[in-house]
């Protein structure tokens, strides 16, 4: 009897040891599948491996927008950009979706501690971690909030791109203290504490967020000596890579090139990835650690574990660096779920297609509460039972950025469109074309698989909320900064 009661409780998703798992979410930030779990030939991250053992590897996983603000709101909302209109970085969902429920929030609505340490929605980075700030934060979703304050990062800066100023250059800081004197080894220490300090026999949902390797790039010198930096390998692009781009906007083809960044010799680009994996290393490190204090606590066995990145970041495929276009590289994410009573799958890839916005659906489902009628995504329960299952339904991924850009993905095909479709399109074949080098959207050879992808894009971007005018006036990135700024002005006291 017992046996079967086992039987049934995994078979409803639920955990054999308690009616309510726990749930761990760790995000990081601004990171690529530069894992040596995904198959990367330099970048070590023996953390995220171990968790990839014990449990499912999604390799095709993709983000909703990539860039930090919407595709995080997108994640916790289980709201596609298009539904929540969250498509610009500073736009709040609460303003646009004031109702709706976090994922956070509806596992506090259901009995559980709900807490989060540093960034799980969006924060200005480096600016916020300076103040110890988090102003786009939900306080509806979480019972504490902890925010990392790191005013100094001790150590001697390099910027790898010259011609790059600002905060968002890649700075690299080369740290001469130990982990715990950066944001990210204060975040694991403040995540350990938690753990320690959690009220027994209460279930509780964890949001760990970790910043690298978000510029600046920074990390202990012992991560830099992981690297040898002139052994690095250097992605691969033609040197004509973005000329059949030619008819699209301009910030499409020259923003964040190598060239507008000053990144043109080999040194200065194996610099910049020497302290991208290095960031990356420390990030993992910390990982490690709040990992290892689920183990110490005796929390693991009952304890979903979830590590994603909020979108994935160009280090000088197709000469572009960082975030906001929308090749492979800029969309897929590393995915990663442990589901304990799940073992059977422990340490198997699965490369059916999933989006971040299948996670809400998915925790839900798992823990065995009601999930609001708004939300959208799949639970990816299915493939966490097979990672391998034929029954699983999504053949396409939909991601959607700045400047209308609109991008459907499937297993043989990639379309992406401009000006939501007004301002020029872009068509690779994957099969024969896997580092979408080639658009074949003017080829007239291909003019059925362009109108077929085209259809199939329209069709998608209806299914997940796309209003037409409404859509575009949330996008307008110009008519959004006149208004912040109308807003702010209002609040100033008057002169007179």
């Amino acid at each position: 009897m017992k046996e079967l009661l086992i039987i049934l409780l995994c078979g409803m998703g639920l955990s054999s040891l308690a009616a309510k798992p726990n749930v761990l979410l760790i995000m990081s930030d601004d990171l690529n599948t530069a894992l040596s779990g995904y198959g990367h030939v330099d970048c070590k991250t023996p953390h995220l491996d171990r968790l990839a053992v014990r449990g499912v590897q999604f390799d095709r996983a993709y983000c909703q927008f990539p860039l930090c603000g919407p595709s995080r709101a997108s994640m916790m909302t289980g709201l596609y950009p298009y539904r929540n209109n969250v498509l610009l970085n500073f736009t709040h969902f609460r303003k646009t979706v004031p109702d709706t429920v976090t994922l956070p929030q509806l596992f506090r609505r259901n009995g559980y501690y709900t807490a989060r340490v540093s960034k799980i929605y969006h924060m200005g980075i480096p600016v916020e971690i300076r103040k110890g700030t988090a102003r786009d934060d939900d306080p509806e979703s979480w019972d504490a909030a902890i925010n990392i304050t790191c005013a100094k990062n001790p150590g001697p800066e390099i910027n790898w791109s010259p011609k790059k100023s600002g905060s968002q250059r890649f700075a690299a800081v080369y740290g001469t203290e130990g982990d715990s004197s950066y944001a990210d080894g204060m975040a694991a220490d403040r995540a350990v504490e938690m753990i320690q300090t959690l009220e027994p026999n209460k279930p509780f949902f964890l949001g760990v967020g970790f910043v690298r390797p978000h510029v600046p790039l920074i990390a202990p010198q012992k991560y830099f000596d992981l690297y040898e930096r002139t052994s690095l390998t250097i992605p691969f692009a033609p040197e004509d890579d973005l000329d059949d781009l030619d008819d699209l906007p301009e910030v499409i083809q020259n923003d964040q090139t190598a060239e507008a960044m000053g990144i043109t010799t080999p040194e200065l680009h194996r610099g910049l990835l020497e302290a991208y994996y290095a960031s990356i290393s420390y990030m993992d490190a910390q990982v490690g650690k709040v990992l290892d204090a689920l183990d110490e606590a005796g929390l693991t066995d009952n304890t979903i574990i979830v590590f994603a990145s909020d979108h994935g970041y160009h280090v000088g495929d197709h000469h572009k660096f960082q975030k906001r276009h929308l090749f492979e590289e800029c969309t897929r994410v590393p995915f990663i779920i442990s589901v304990p009573w799940l073992k059977e799958q422990h340490g198997r890839k699965s490369m059916q297609f999933a989006e971040l916005v299948d996670l809400y659906p998915t925790l839900v489902e798992l823990a065995g509460l009601t999930p609001p009628e708004s939300i959208q995504g799949t639970s990816l329960l299915p493939l966490l039972k097979d990672a391998a299952s034929d029954d699983w339904k999504k053949q396409a991924v939909f991601t959607v950025a700045e400047g209308g850009g609109e991008s459907l993905r499937t297993a043989d095909w990639r379309y992406t469109q401009w000006g939501f479709g007004d301002s020029g399109c872009e068509l690779y074949d994957l099969k024969n074309d896997p580092g979408e080098f080639t658009n074949l959207a003017d080829n007239p050879e291909y003019k059925e698989e362009l109108e077929i992808m085209k259809t199939a894009l329209e069709k998608r971007r209806v299914k997940v909320g796309y209003q037409g005018a409404v859509t575009r006036e949330h996008a307008d990135k110009k008519k959004a900064v006149a208004a912040a700024r109308a807003a702010r002005a209002k609040k100033k006291p008057s002169k007179d």
